[in-house]
């Protein structure tokens, strides 16, 4: 486009032009936005807030005035932005379950933890608490640069003197131009400990630190259950996380039920969105242990959980709670912040207290030198009203008679022009005979308080001993033993249940029949099913397994590759139509085929099998697979497969091969392995087993014939038949069936 004729044109390059205005951007939101400086842990918002409330003499002994007139004052002489965001910051550091110890003692409507905005800015009333009082202290007393506001037509402090360790104690969060903040609260008692023993010892490491603050406290309270190593590791680095939980307890209401009762809940998580996560948790039902969720809240926190009956797990249902819900939360450490109030960096717990420790020593510095010139032009005047005093009549005779009377009160006396000017001024009431004894009073006083603050200015032991002391009185202030400062975030360990046991907590336990058919097809029946007779499936297939099971069970599937596949039977097909086939739920190659299929038992222990009779005992807890590949525990070669898979519950071994050969043997000749060939059970010429069975020498071996009669032999009456594992065995006892199989299913 050409411009338009007339006026200077000047061409830039537009790739310059925007990385200097965005640089100019990413700079303002981190220097004066974001970023907390760390020595008083305000960003500007808060910190010209403060100083406006200071001006209109809001202090925490004063009446409270309108926050209309406290916004006012701050967009009008300090902050030009929009009169909400300032309002919304003041809301904030009122806020008693925001800000650990709030900055502003709030009138009326200010928000409650449900998440409830606070009432418009005419109709509330602000002032300052003690806390912000003691971030002002010394302000008056050139403790603090300051700078031009906006339009320079007033002053802003750069920094306030923070006599209190309001970073850590309050925390900040932030999102700047590519970098964040968020430091979540701490315990003031502790932080003066820590910064106590950090001037007693410099070099401590942030492990002894740790040792002091132990972690966040936040002002809604909550057990923190990280480790003590994990939070020693996120004070050093300065990056990290804790996990909340909310605080519990089970209220008995007698005949055996009870409720549980929750009354602290993670910081900053609105109750209101908590409670309807919660009922959405029960009308979905996705936690079968809660019955129902109420609200009983009226000033503190009461939230109550009904459980759906009284023989539930009270930890075991707020487990599954803490995983689906915000009644466990995670707050994130990111410790970045404005150094000396201009280099943003991520500082670890010991840096963050020295930053502050450093500049409470220059604010006591400067402060003193502030404190040291008020005294020496007091003492110079106090020096000439001395001499005026010795000399009055004379004094007086120069006023009345001489025409310059300054300069010749100046000459006579040796004066200084402020000795002289000082006694012009005085007034006549002053000139009794008693003040000069006040006057010599005063001036002992101010030489000795000027020796004090030069012997403290010259010696830097004596600067910590003071800083130290301001510390403690602090401490006092906001110690355990104040309803302010007592700790309201415990530490505990998270309870150690089984994530089996919480997972299947979260799944409604109804029985089911799992029916699974010749050709691999899958399905689950609602119910235990006793006639399967009416049982409908696809052209040339039929039943295989049929398993009583329920929906919080594990259903395992032995392949002929020796690969165990694990099935959650509350995600199976339904009974309506023939199911689907197990090897689209699993990678199960095309050329395996389905052992056994049976309810997991984790206590149990299972004999497997493989045809050329090689075969070892596993814990069945070994066995599930935690993704579809399966788990790959029998090692087979072709033309080699898995056959056999039975539970291992006794001391002997009865194995018949298809050759009919019988043979029994102790189970303790068996090695326990959790995956490869195993030993050889049993010897075959040709073919492989064809049935086996564990069982205990005192019941003997049970065999059932395709009629359905049972047969009972002692081991008296099989001791021919009993050997040493991996021998061809003989043929087998009488009245055994000629289907060469025991008879019974192998896993029930």
């Amino acid at each position: 486009m050409i411009p338009p004729p007339g006026g200077d044109v000047e061409g830039i390059n537009l790739r310059e032009a925007l990385e200097k205005r965005y640089l100019a951007y990413a700079l303002s939101t981190i220097m004066h936005r974001a970023l907390p400086d760390a020595r008083d842990g305000l960003k500007p918002v808060h910190r010209r807030i403060l100083h406006a409330m200071r001006q209109l003499k809001l202090d925490p002994n004063s009446g409270f005035k309108k926050c209309a007139r406290v916004v006012g004052d701050v967009i009008g002489k300090y902050h030009p932005h929009g009169d909400q965001s300032v309002y919304d910051a003041l809301v904030r550091l009122a806020q008693e379950f925001a800000v650990r110890y709030p900055l502003v003692d709030g009138q009326g409507n200010f928000g409650n933890v449900d998440g409830d905005g606070a009432a418009a800015m005419r109709y509330t009333e602000a002032r300052m608490t003690e806390v912000a009082a003691l971030l002002l202290e010394g302000l008056d007393e050139d403790a603090v640069d300051f700078r031009e506001t906006y339009d320079g037509e007033d002053k802003e402090p750069i920094v306030l003197p923070g006599n209190f360790p309001n970073l850590l104690a309050n925390g900040s969060s932030g999102i700047a131009v590519g970098m964040a903040t968020s430091i979540p609260p701490h315990n003031v008692a502790e932080l003066c400990d820590a910064a106590l023993a950090l001037i007693k010892k410099p070099e401590m490491s942030v492990e002894e630190l740790a040792a002091i603050v132990r972690g966040p406290d936040f002002p809604t309270g909550g057990i923190i259950v990280d480790d003590h190593a994990a939070i020693t590791e996120a004070y050093r680095t300065g990056r990290g996380g804790f996990r909340v939980r909310s605080r519990w307890h089970v209220e008995d209401q007698g005949r055996g039920t009870y409720v549980i009762v929750v009354t602290e809940i993670p910081y900053q998580v609105q109750k209101s969105r908590l409670i309807e996560k919660l009922a959405e948790l029960v009308q979905t039902r996705r936690v079968p242990l809660l019955a129902d969720v109420r609200d009983e809240s009226a000033e503190d926190i009461r939230v109550v959980l009904e459980p759906r009956a009284r023989t539930v797990d009270a930890a075991l249902l707020m487990e599954s709670l803490f995983k689906l819900s915000d009644l466990e939360s995670r707050i994130s450490l990111n410790m970045n912040v404005l150094s000396k109030g201009i280099v943003p960096k991520v500082m670890s717990l010991g840096e963050v207290l020295r930053e502050w420790l450093d500049h409470r020593r220059e604010v006591l510095l400067r402060r003193s030198r502030f404190r040291l010139g008020q005294i020496r032009h007091r003492l110079e005047v106090l020096g000439g009203y001395i001499i005026a005093f010795l000399n009055l009549d004379e004094v007086i005779r120069i006023i009345r008679e001489e025409d310059e009377p300054k300069a010749e009160l100046m000459r006579v006396f040796e004066l200084t022009d402020l000795q002289a000017e000082s006694i012009l001024n005085m007034r006549l009431r002053s000139l009794r005979k008693l003040e000069e004894m006040e006057l010599r009073r005063e001036h002992a006083a101010l030489t000795e308080e000027q020796a004090q603050i030069e012997a403290l200015m010259e010696s830097e032991p004596k600067q910590w001993q003071t800083i130290a002391w301001q510390i403690g009185e602090v401490r006092k202030t906001f110690g355990p033993d104040t309803p302010l400062g007592k700790r309201r975030t415990t530490f505990a360990e998270a309870p150690t249940h089984d994530a089996v046991d919480i997972e299947q907590s979260m799944i409604e336990r109804e029985p089911i029949t799992v029916i699974v058919s010749e050709k691999g097809w899958i399905r689950a029946l609602k119910g235990h099913q006793a006639d399967l007779s009416t049982l409908t499936f696809k052209t040339d297939d039929q039943l295989k397994f049929a398993l009583h099971a329920e929906t919080t069970d594990k259903i395992l599937v032995f392949s002929t590759g020796g690969k165990f596949f694990t099935l959650a039977a509350d995600k199976l097909p339904g009974g309506r139509g023939h199911g689907e086939p197990i090897r689209l739920m699993v990678d199960m190659d095309n050329e395996t085929d389905i052992v056994s299929v049976f309810v997991h038992r984790p206590e149990r222990k299972l004999l497997l099998a493989a045809t050329d009779g090689r075969g070892f005992v596993v814990p069945e807890a070994e066995l599930v697979a935690n993704t579809r590949k399966g788990k790959q525990v029998l090692n087979v070669e072709a033309p080699d497969e898995a056959r056999l898979c039975v539970e291992a519950k006794g001391d002997m071994v009865a194995i018949i091969g298809q050759n009919r050969k019988f043979l029994i043997f102790p189970l303790e000749q068996v090695p326990e392995m959790t995956r490869g060939k195993g030993v050889r059970l049993q010897r075959y010429r040709d073919g492989g087993p064809a049935d086996m069975r564990v069982f205990a020498k005192a019941d003997g071996l049970i065999w059932v014939d395709s009629s359905g009669r049972s047969f009972t032999r002692s081991m008296e009456e099989l001791k021919d038949f009993i050997a040493e594992r991996g021998q061809a065995g003989r043929l087998p006892p009488e009245k055994f069936p000629k289907s060469n199989s025991f008879g019974t299913p192998t896993l029930p």
